[in-house]
This record gives C-alpha cells, sequence and structure tokens, in this order.
C-alpha cells in the first residue's frame, strides 16, 4: 500500500529544513510538484531531510530537483543511503550540459575510411591466400592417401548441390532459352533474317547462359548453404571440438564441398544446356515453323561443340569460386546470430561476383585465342 507523499517546512540555524516522508513515487508526485514549488518559491538555503520518505523513484527525485533548483548542498542530504544516492544521480544527471559534438575534419575523415578500407582489403587477401593455402596442402595429402577422403560426405554433397538443383536448373534455363530466340526473332526480323536465330540459340545458350546461370544460382543455393552449415557448426563450437580431437575442419568439412561442386557443377551445366536449347527450339517451332529435326541440324552444322566445351571449361573454376567462398565465410562466423546472417548474405554477394568476373576474364582469354 503505496503512503502518499507529503511534506513540510521548517526553520532551523539559518536554513530552510525540507523534511519529506510517504512514498515520492508514481503520479502521485507530479500532484505534488506544483504545491512544493509555491512553497519553496521563497526559500534560499535549503536542506534536504529525506528520512521519513519510504520508497522513491527517479520522477519522485527529479520533481525533488525541479521544485528545489540548486539551492541546497547534495552533501547535506539525509535520509536512507539508496535514496540519498538516488537523488544525487538525478541532480548530478539534470545538471549535466549537454556537449556539442566534435567538429568532423572532412580530409581526415576521408583519409581514415580510405585507410581502413585498404586494411581491411590487405588483411582479407592475406586470410584468402591462408586459406587456399591450407586447402592445397589438405587436397594433396588427400590425392597421396586416397583413404583420407569422406566419399560418403562427398556423394552426399554431390546429390544436394546436384540432383536437387535440377528442377531450379532445368526451369531457369528452359525459360531463359526460349526469351532469347523471342527477343533473337523480333531484332533479326527487321532484316529479315529470322533464321539465324538457330546460331544466335546456340552460342549464347551454350557458351554463356548455361554455365552462367547455372553458376549463379548455385552461388544462391549451395554457397549461402555452406556459410550457414560451417557457421552454425562454429556457433555451437563444433569445429573447436573437431580440432581438440584431431581432426581437421578442412578435411572433415571443405574438401568434401569442394569435390561435390567440382562433379555436381559441369553436370549441371550439360542439363542447363539442353533446357536452353529446348526452350528456343519450342519457340522457334512455334513462331517460325522451324521443325526440331531442322534446328538440330543447325546447331551441330554452324554451332558445333566447341563453344559447349568453352563453357564446360569455366565449371571446375566457378566451382572452386563458389565452394572456396561459401566455406571461408562460413569459417569466418562468430558467436551471434548476426555475423551467421552478414556472412552468409556475403558468401551469396561475393560469389555471384567472382561467377562474373571469371566469365569476363575467360571471355577475354579465348577473344585472345579467337575461340
Amino acid at each position: 500500500m503505496l503512503t502518499p507523499p507529503d511534506f513540510e517546512i521548517s526553520e532551523q540555524d539559518g536554513y530552510s529544513i525540507l523534511v519529506c516522508s510517504g512514498d515520492w513515487r508514481g503520479r502521485a508526485v507530479q500532484a505534488l510538484g506544483a504545491r512544493l514549488s509555491s512553497a519553496l518559491s521563497s526559500q534560499t538555503a535549503i536542506k534536504l531531510n529525506l528520512a521519513g520518505v519510504h520508497r522513491m523513484d527517479t520522477a519522485g527525485a527529479y520533481v525533488l530537483y525541479q521544485a528545489i533548483s540548486n539551492d541546497f548542498d547534495l552533501e547535506t542530504i539525509q535520509g536512507r543511503p539508496e535514496i540519498v544516492r538516488l537523488m544525487q544521480l538525478v541532480t548530478r544527471a539534470a545538471q549535466m550540459q549537454p556537449q556539442a559534438p566534435p567538429r568532423i575534419d572532412v580530409y581526415q575523415a576521408l583519409l581514415s575510411n580510405l585507410g581502413r578500407i585498404v586494411s581491411h582489403a590487405l588483411s582479407d587477401t592475406f586470410e584468402t591466400i591462408r586459406f587456399a593455402g591450407h586447402l592445397l596442402m589438405v587436397t594433396a595429402g588427400a590425392i597421396a592417401n586416397p583413404r583420407r577422403i569422406r566419399w560418403a560426405a562427398c556423394v552426399s554433397l554431390a546429390e544436394r548441390a546436384g540432383l536437387d538443383a535440377i528442377p531450379i536448373i532445368l526451369t531457369a534455363n528452359f525459360f531463359i532459352g526460349a526469351v532469347i530466340a523471342l527477343l533473337g526473332i523480333n531484332t533479326l526480323r527487321q532484316f529479315g533474317a529470322e533464321i539465324f536465330v538457330v546460331e544466335m540459340i546456340g552460342i549464347a545458350v551454350l557458351r554463356e547462359f548455361g554455365i552462367v546461370i547455372t553458376a549463379v544460382l548455385l552461388a544462391g543455393r549451395s554457397a549461402s548453404a555452406f556459410a550457414a552449415e560451417i557457421g552454425a557448426m562454429k556457433m555451437n563450437q563444433e569445429i573447436d571440438a573437431m580440432t581438440v580431437l584431431g581432426v581437421d575442419p578442412f578435411e572433415a568439412l571443405v574438401l568434401p564441398r569442394f569435390a561435390a561442386l567440382l562433379i555436381a557443377l559441369p553436370l549441371l551445366t550439360f542439363v542447363a544446356s539442353l533446357a536452353g536449347l529446348l526452350g528456343g527450339l519450342l519457340v522457334t517451332w512455334n513462331v517460325l515453323g522451324v521443325v526440331p529435326t531442322f534446328f538440330l541440324n543447325r546447331i551441330v552444322e554452324n554451332v558445333g561443340a566447341t563453344h559447349f566445351w568453352i563453357a564446360l571449361s569455366k565449371a571446375p573454376v566457378m566451382a572452386i569460386a563458389i565452394a572456396g567462398i561459401g566455406c571461408r565465410q562460413g569459417l569466418l562466423v562468430g558467436g551471434d546470430v548476426l555475423s551467421l546472417g552478414r556472412h552468409v548474405t556475403a558468401a551469396v554477394v561475393h560469389a555471384i561476383f567472382a561467377i562474373i568476373l571469371i566469365d569476363a576474364v575467360f571471355a577475354l582469354i579465348y577473344m585472345q585465342l579467337n575461340l
């Protein structure tokens, strides 16, 4: 049961003694504030006696401070230690003056940000090189002693990254082939060369879109999964437990994922190329009346398998990039969920950027080789 707050004012040795009692809490204190301010308006030297206060919160302490203002000494307050301490804290907090924010030097801030970016880039490069070196050592050891390879994990991960991804790969590349055919027909019709859309579909799907779309889908699907799986193990300290037991996390977790994508991506590229050609075939058949046999004959005679082998040569490099980025981001996860989400997002973004960069580099190389 709350006791209503109250106060009395007495004179002693030239001081006005403010004696408070009751519970100085909640709304009852707010109603008392105006009366207290009016009673103390003519007082100059005030001492606080809070011995009769049963309980007090910050609202009660602030009402007292507003009524008394600065006409009292914090060291002369009487009362229980916890109430005196609360009154001192509220008074000092209310008396604090806001400080003007420090002036920011634009050039200094720019140089500081630039330095942090360079330092982070150098640190990230060093960690990437160390990651690649550790993986190469583990790979060399596995080649020298194949019994160290975890075949069950490799097959399981290859199934998850390969067979389970076939429906989305087929669907995406089928519509990509259909869109290329529609755009090609509309563009080439202006020149009366609609029939050459067959070669356009073959080169675009076999050389570029089949491998790029497949790699991008795997980047969003597998790189994020690798980062999340390894990151969750890192959060639960399972990787630390593996290290204590003498198991190399690279050999148990990273190497099987590399092997799985090295197996799955070339096979998925082949499936994607077939789906893209099928989409283009159906569009040309319905729009131009090109029968499937004529379509396939033009692909074989005028396009050939060279463009498919060029695309397939990119698959191992892109698989290494996707698996490496996903596993490395997973190993960088800290002990909280925020870190896990940040590194899973970074795995997808970095993997997609790496795919585009690798494709551009291969395009320049094959252009110089006239292929």
